[in-house]
């Protein structure tokens, strides 16, 4: 399998165009930097602006991440505990974009972790942290709506806006909280330099990202998707790559993407960053070191 990863610097049009000229020559497209919906209590709400893709990549599917993302973030918080051989009960969690992440929302708060969603801080910049279940679901039920009506570059960082320099301007919800977790863009979007003892789930990290992170003190990196060629691709490509291996003309369900990660070996991954860490010669934890091309199973 060859996958290629190919930007146009933030430009929706000039992406709409590389579908249109691909179409029915690759087996299946990874959309990254956006998604087709926000998920909020149980609901879909679709982007305005995404229904145009599919009238340009009218053969080959086009996957974004979210049908495998749940299967995927439940599994790094269920490994995490077993990996660390500390609970999870009672840890705070900084979790930055809610409504694309329900499986990381759900897996911590199945082992009774206190979670403040980060979607206004990281999303729109607005100072205020969500603290509560209930409060959440009610934001995100009254914004969502809203919000899938705006483009996407409103909400999300693209092209060179992803390469700016974090701020401290909300350093102080960091502090607080032993574990971020996240899209990695978000994560470090206002990450503070000292992040000693913190544990970070995340994907989408390169090589100079994990540098950066153990220059901070951040003593353990939790990434969602393996890393090939010394970055950890996001949901999106992982999702391709379990459609083209499949044969498929779309997105597959939850128990079908469970049964393709076991056969091809795709999980997430630990990379103990500090010296003397706690986990960092335990049993099935990692290294940062780069990693060889990897052959996935035969599906």
């Amino acid at each position: 399998m060859s996958i290629r990863r190919e930007g146009t610097d933030g430009s929706f049009e000039r992406m709409l165009e590389r579908y249109a000229e691909l179409d029915g020559t690759v087996d299946a497209f990874g959309l990254g930097g956006a998604t087709f919906a926000l998920k909020a209590d149980g609901r879909e709400y679709p982007f305005r602006e995404m229904k145009k893709v599919h009238q340009y990549a009218k053969k080959t599917p086009v996957l974004d991440g979210n049908g495998l993302r749940d299967t995927l973030e439940r599994d790094a918080v269920r490994r995490l505990e077993e990996e660390t051989g500390e609970p999870l009960a009672g840890k705070t969690v900084l979790l930055t974009d809610g409504v694309d992440r329900v499986g990381l929302a759900e897996g911590f708060r199945e082992h009774g972790c206190d979670i403040i969603y980060g979607d206004l801080i990281f999303g729109i910049d607005m100072p205020f942290p969500i603290r509560s279940d209930a409060t959440f679901r009610r934001v995100a039920k009254t914004l969502c709506p809203i919000m899938v009506q705006l483009p996407l570059k409103v909400l999300y960082p693209t092209g060179s806006d992803q390469e700016k320099e974090s701020s401290s301007r909300f350093e102080r919800y960091y502090r607080e909280s032993q574990i971020v977790a996240g899209d990695y863009l978000f994560v470090r979007k206002y990450m503070p330099q000292d992040m000693a003892g913190k544990w970070i789930v995340a994907n989408t990290t390169t090589e100079d990202d994990i540098e950066d992170l153990r220059g901070r003190g951040v003593e353990l990196l939790v990434t969602t998707t393996p890393r090939l060629g010394g970055r950890s691709f996001g949901t999106n490509v992982m999702e391709a790559v379990l459609v083209a291996l499949s044969g498929s003309d779309g997105p597959r369900p939850r128990d079908e993407y469970t049964e393709l990660l076991k056969r091809t070996g795709i999980e997430s991954e630990f990379h103990w960053l500090q010296e003397g860490a706690p986990g960092a010669s335990g049993s099935g934890a990692h290294d940062d070191a780069p990693q060889a091309e990897r052959t996935p199973t035969p599906v």
